[in-house]
């Protein structure tokens, strides 16, 4: 005989419950997701905070504009020169070569890839590129012009303002950074393995 149960005692073969965690229901589905989603947000952030060399360099590698002032207007020295293509130019190639550096980086540490790891790469390019143009513009000759033309005085040329004309050479770096990665992990991946092939109607005792 066993002892009557009380109406404050829990059957025996139903542990008690405590609050539904959702959570804690996910996390037991999909143990995986929250890790991926982790690395993901880490190289979103890393990638992003590269963006800051990016800037430094274009401030640094950047061909400089020449204004000249003549105490009531500003022109350009050389109304024929390139160098404010060239400013273009050499931020699209520095985002491009940032690009491949990031992504082959992101395959080196983490070669299984993933969807959110994807999406953290290219989140990550996109900021490190608006992060880059922003810090360079910061950094560069200043954007005021009129003061400086007056600070320097008529007939002294001095340096126009660091900027993007052709705003599509943000997407340099993200661009980059997904069709290397892609061509990586096509190249060099992980595999699942291939099934067994099976020949229907053909057992063992016929293949003897």
């Amino acid at each position: 005989m066993t002892a009557p149960l009380t109406p404050h005692d829990p059957p025996p073969h139903e542990p008690p419950r405590g609050p539904f965690d959702p959570d804690q229901a996910a996390d037991e589905r999909d143990p995986g997701l929250r890790a991926e989603l982790r690395e993901a947000a880490v190289v979103a952030a890393v990638v992003a905070v590269a963006g800051v060399l990016l800037g430094l360099l274009w401030v640094w590698l950047a061909p400089r504009v020449p204004l000249v002032s003549d105490g009531r207007a500003v022109y350009l020295k050389n109304s024929e020169g390139e160098q404010a293509i060239g400013a273009d130019g050499t931020f699209a190639l520095l985002a491009l070569g940032f690009g491949v550096l990031s992504s082959a980086a992101v395959f080196w540490f983490r070669r299984r890839g993933g969807i959110p790891l994807v999406a953290g790469l290219a989140a990550g390019s996109l900021l490190a590129s608006l992060i880059g143009w922003r810090l360079g513009i910061w950094l560069g000759p200043s954007s005021d012009v009129v003061a400086t033309a007056k600070s320097v005085g008529k007939g002294v040329v001095f340096d126009a303002p660091l900027k993007l004309g052709a705003k599509g050479v943000l997407l340099a770096w993200p661009l980059a950074a997904m069709v290397v990665h892609l061509g990586l992990t096509a190249a060099f991946g992980p595999r699942d393995p291939e099934p067994d092939p099976h020949w229907p109607g053909v057992g063992p005792a016929d293949a003897a």
